[in-house]
């Protein structure tokens, strides 16, 4: 990175989107400043000028040029700053294209069922978006054995896009099984997304940037308590 280079990093600290371009930053040691913004509350001049289509986080702002979407943005960085770190699209064209497939199959699939199985009032509707879920889950375990080929990661021997696209939601799981005793990462049936998931969430570049699970599965409960009371009164 040049000495004008000026990396900005919009986010919320429970976003698994934002948890993405941290973790890619981090890869490829390139030094940003970041500013927390509240969602919920009065969003930033900066996030309203950033992102005005969606006026959502993260955002990437190199030398006051913004980029929006999460994995969007980690392409970016993986290709801006392509001499540092380690790769994390694939080299290979047919690698790439599968990585975007199963990024897209758990961004626009999976992981919808499971805000589905979450949100979702009805029992039969719970219990259709959880079946969604695990059979997801079944289908990664496939893809996982595909794409690492006996290594550690999706992206091989190191984090690569796809770990960095489902990693980015593992906090989440953990907490919703801190919270609702949900165990989704059952050894039993997908044991090798297992270990990958346990790898994953112990590699340094990956533990100093995800939130903490227990203050995320406090978050997640103040939020379904909310959600309960708003509903009680309507």
């Amino acid at each position: 990175m040049g000495e004008r280079d000026q990396v900005k990093l919009l986010g919320v600290w429970y976003s698994p989107y934002a948890i993405r371009p941290k973790i890619a930053l981090r890869l490829k040691s390139v030094y940003y400043d970041y500013f927390e913004e509240d969602l919920f509350g009065s969003k930033s001049e900066l996030l309203l000028k950033s992102n005005p289509i969606h006026k959502k986080v993260p955002v990437l702002i190199h030398n006051n040029k913004p980029v929006s979407e999460s994995l969007n943005i980690v392409e970016y960085i993986d290709e801006t700053w392509n001499s540092s770190g380690p790769s994390i699209l694939p080299s290979h064209p047919h690698n790439r294209a599968l990585a975007r497939f199963w990024s897209a199959y758990v961004d626009n699939k999976w992981f919808p069922a499971l805000r589905a199985a979450a949100t979702t009032k009805s029992e039969d509707g719970k219990k259709i978006s959880m079946e969604e879920v695990e059979e997801g889950l079944l289908h990664l375990e496939e893809a996982f054995i595909a794409l690492s080929q006996g290594k550690p990661f999706f992206g091989g021997e190191t984090i690569g896009f796809m770990d960095i696209c489902l990693g980015s939601f593992l906090v989440v799981l953990k907490a919703r099984e801190q919270l609702k005793g949900e165990k989704l990462l059952n050894e039993s049936n997908i044991p090798s997304l297992c270990r990958w998931a346990k790898e994953f969430l112990s590699d340094e570049t990956v533990k100093n940037v995800v939130p903490d699970i227990d203050k995320v599965a406090e978050f997640l409960g103040e939020l379904e308590a909310k959600a309960e009371s708003a509903s009680s009164r309507s």
